[in-house]
């Protein structure tokens, strides 16, 4: 369940963050980029619990009409919500990495003859190819960790699937679901705390 909400969660955000890092970096100019930068760094700090709330209420109700999938709340859902959280912080971090690129390289390249597309293509990205990069993978541990959105959009079913309109329960949200309820030093409790030695895990390798 974690994995089905998380990896396409990422995959979305990695091509929307990207894209806006660039843009923000390479393309944007003047008053577009300062109205642009700010509005993208907004979306960091919505509540999570207002994002899981819109999924549940407005994009659940939506994605049913459209696409009419098994279960009203799936893991797909749970995904788009994590991506409102990853795409700021990957266009962040790949603006950054790409502005840390010295204007001579770019200057190189027009004066070979690259266009704007083939510079920022051929030359820009593979020079900032280790901080994009880590752009990703935190926002892959972002999105793993992220309970309140899954909790409340992926449907809290404890499915073993890989189909991703259905519903899933993740291991952030299964210790947030139950930790309030289970018997102290029970089998369960024990249980728990270990999901909470492999979170800590993952994040830790990823970072």
């Amino acid at each position: 369940g974690t994995l089905l909400t998380s990896i396409p969660a990422t995959i979305i955000s990695t091509i929307f963050g990207i894209g806006a890092g660039i843009y923000l970096a390479e393309i944007a100019k003047g008053k577009t980029k300062e109205i642009l930068k700010p509005v993208i760094e907004l979306f960091a700090g919505i509540p999570t619990v207002v994002l899981g709330f819109f999924m549940l209420v407005v994009g659940a109700t939506f994605f049913q009409d459209l696409l009419d999938p098994p279960n009203r709340l799936n893991a797909f859902l749970a995904a788009l919500g994590l991506s409102f959280v990853i795409i700021p912080i990957i266009a962040s971090l790949t603006e950054d990495a790409l502005r840390s690129i010295p204007n001579e390289v770019r200057m190189a390249s027009y004066g070979l003859g690259a266009t704007k597309w083939q510079t920022i293509k051929r030359v820009i990205l593979p020079a900032s190819i280790s901080g994009v990069s880590a752009s990703v993978i935190l926002g892959f541990g972002r999105a793993i960790g992220e309970t309140m959105i899954v909790l409340m959009a992926a449907g809290n079913a404890a499915n073993l699937t890989s189909n991703i309109f259905r519903s899933v329960r993740t291991m952030t949200a299964t210790i947030a679901a139950e930790m309030g309820e289970v018997s102290h030093q029970s089998d369960h409790y024990f249980a728990l705390f270990f999901i909470g030695i492999i979170l800590f895990t993952i994040t830790f390798i990823l970072n």
